[in-house]
């Protein structure tokens, strides 16, 4: 026979378990996109039936693809685990963040070659006719691309996460408690409007991520992009509704949790 205690006991475990297993998905989402951040540009256009020679595009870097899912987490957790946690993973967040920054900096540093760039990467030469690429070039071409993604991922992350946690948990006491599709679809929304525009702007004007293809109009194409980034996470915040729902109706029984439990 079980008592009261150790039945107590295999929820509290099972609580725990439960919170790592999203917070380590968060966290591991969060390291993708800052690693990959603007390595590479996926243009989506002629699946949406935007033309070749049509000025605005539907581009997003292959970082935001992971994105969606760091808002997913936090929805969660602050659903089941209350409002204390979900700030406490954000912050866990902004330490990752760091700590992927002294990785590839640290990395670059040891061994540094001497023909380096002032901007860390690695000059291409040219030898017959044929560009000939340094060993070291692609991670040095990811290092400089991290860096800038990161620090600009950084400022736009505190302020987006926070603002989501914040937003979530305004709608939640004004819908008193009710109404979960409502605040997870605006709380997601605002801040990842926020952050889309933070990042691009941020990686453009001071980490020099972003490269502006020749004859295209500057504005326009930052403008592209921001829209290009926000639209993939609005459909996903959209999309997201209902696995949020699942996953919290299941998890409160799961857990034996009637409300968040404020920790």
């Amino acid at each position: 026979m079980f008592g009261a205690e150790d039945i107590d006991l295999k929820y509290q475990r099972r609580r725990e378990w439960v919170f790592l297993l999203i917070a380590g998905i968060f966290l591991g989402s969060l390291a993708m996109l800052n690693i990959l951040g603007v390595s590479r540009f996926i243009d989506l256009s002629s699946w949406l039936g935007i033309s070749d020679e049509s000025s605005v595009r539907f581009s997003i870097a292959i970082g935001v693809l992971p994105y969606p899912i760091t808002f997913l987490c936090t929805d969660i957790i602050s659903e089941v685990y209350g409002r204390r946690r979900a700030n406490m993973v954000v912050w866990i967040g902004l330490v990752l963040n760091i700590w992927v920054l002294l990785v590839v900096w640290f990395g670059g540093w040891l061994e540094a070659p001497e023909n380096l760039n002032p901007n860390g990467t690695m000059p291409v030469g040219v030898s017959e006719g044929k560009a000939v690429v340094p060993d070291e070039y692609a991670f040095y071409a990811i290092r400089t691309l991290t860096v800038g993604a990161t620090v600009a991922s950084m400022i736009a992350y505190l302020t987006a996460q926070f603002v989501d946690v914040h937003v979530f948990h305004f709608l939640k006491k004004k819908t008193k408690g009710k109404k979960l599709w409502l605040r997870n679809n605006l709380s997601t929304m605002t801040s990842q409007l926020i952050d889309s525009v933070a990042v691009i702007l941020i990686t453009y004007y001071w980490s020099k991520g972003i490269t502006v293809p020749e004859g295209k109009d500057v504005t326009l194409f930052l403008l592209s992009l921001i829209l290009s980034s926000y639209l993939f996470k609005f459909f996903f915040a959209l999309f997201d509704t209902i696995p949020v729902y699942f996953i919290v109706r299941k998890l409160r029984v799961y857990l034996n949790v009637e409300d968040e439990l404020g920790y």
